[in-house]
């Protein structure tokens, strides 16, 4: 059985997500209820979700929005504010060129947005172009049909893929070299096939995706697995492989059969946080961070994780830069050998959105709590 993970942030997952309890008992002496942080605390708090509603960075900016607000870390409302557009791109680009002294705005990223930025897809600015915050959870890629889909297994879907690897049409939020699609490509690579002769759909973000395979407007979704648990537990849809090296804890995911366990050694941990503008004043960036420590160590915190089907991860300031850029640096490599650095990308394009697919937003959209 051939091995193809993501492995640096594979293991560095496992040992937090292992290690996240004494992390937080040993910063039990922070409480929630204290906004009185050193620091310049936000005059309108908001968080930036990168892709249109119902996806992984929506989940993210509600985690922050919940997290911080009903713990008493905030004292005014935090807004969401969903700024689609290249899978990140629009939104890194908006805050590093145009807003760069923005102190009351933070960003959600992911290891999506860490792939986008080590193959050069966020244009000219690069990973130390922000301020990197904190991450908060994390999640793992997954592939999932509808539930009346005829395929039941991981082989099932490698079988019918090795015969026609055309016939299946797989859609997720993101152009072919993003995370998602980096998942079906190993996948295949595992299977034998030639990743680029599958159909992939391109969509502006998970959400967008999820509500596709709903529809069957897509045989398959490959995305983060939090996103699609609701959708399971409500009976709509089947994960055939969560990318995981083990089975997953919790209700709901004991009974999702990993892909190693189905023959294909596939591990991708999907981690979720936040960024801030490169030129945020250190006392804005102080406030948040110090109330990001507050809120991870908060037991009401980790309940309110695990209600959004994410796992324990936790990193801050100068820790969370120095993971990030060392994943830049590996994810880059992994691009490397699928040749989809910037400026050599041979890869074909992804296919156009089925007619009837869910139909695009207009215009970025705001929600208050």
């Amino acid at each position: 059985m051939k091995a193809f993970k993501y492995g640096a942030i594979a293991l560095s997952i496992l040992a937090l997500t292992a290690c996240g309890g004494d992390k937080q008992q040993a910063q039990s002496g922070t409480t929630g209820g204290d906004t009185s942080v050193a620091g310049e605390a936000p005059k309108r708090p908001e968080c930036i979700a990168p892709a249109k509603p119902g996806g992984g960075f929506d989940l993210t900016c509600k985690l922050a929005q919940s997290g911080l607000q009903d713990l008493g870390l905030l004292d005014k409302p935090m807004r969401v504010t969903y700024m689609p557009g290249g899978v990140g791109a629009v939104a890194y680009n908006k805050i590093v060129a145009n807003d760069r002294k923005n102190g009351d705005a933070i960003v959600a990223f992911s290891t999506g947005s860490i792939l986008n930025l080590s193959q050069g897809k966020f244009g000219q600015f690069t990973e130390k172009d922000v301020k990197w915050l904190a991450a908060v959870g994390t999640d793992y890629g997954m592939v999932a049909v509808n539930a009346s889909s005829p395929y039941k297994t991981l082989n099932d879907l490698v079988d019918a893929l090795k015969k026609d690897p055309k016939s299946i049409s797989f859609g997720a939020g993101g152009s072919v070299g993003g995370q998602d699609w980096m998942q079906t490509a190993l996948l295949a690579k595992a299977a034998g096939i030639d990743p680029n002769t599958m159909g992939y759909v391109a969509m502006e973000g998970g959400g967008e995706a999820v509500t596709a395979v709903l529809g069957n407007h897509i045989q398959v979704v490959s995305a983060g697995i939090a996103e699609v648990m609701p959708h399971v537990k409500a009976g709509k849809l089947r994960v055939l492989a969560v990318f995981s090296a083990e089975r997953l804890e919790g209700e709901g995911f004991k009974d999702i059969p990993t892909a190693k366990e189905q023959g294909f050694d596939i591990e991708w941990p999907v981690i979720r946080g936040y960024y801030m503008a490169p030129e945020a004043s250190d006392a804005s960036y102080n406030w948040w961070k110090g109330q990001f420590d507050k809120m991870l160590a908060d037991p009401k915190f980790a309940e309110l994780r695990t209600n959004r089907e994410l796992l324990p991860f936790a990193m801050t300031g100068d820790e969370l830069t120095k993971y990030v850029y060392e994943q830049t640096e590996e994810l880059h490599a992994l691009s490397a050998e699928f040749n989809l650095v910037e400026g050599n990308v041979t890869t074909p394009k992804a296919e156009e959105k089925p007619a009837d697919a869910p139909a695009e937003e207009a215009k970025p959209t705001e929600e208050k709590r």
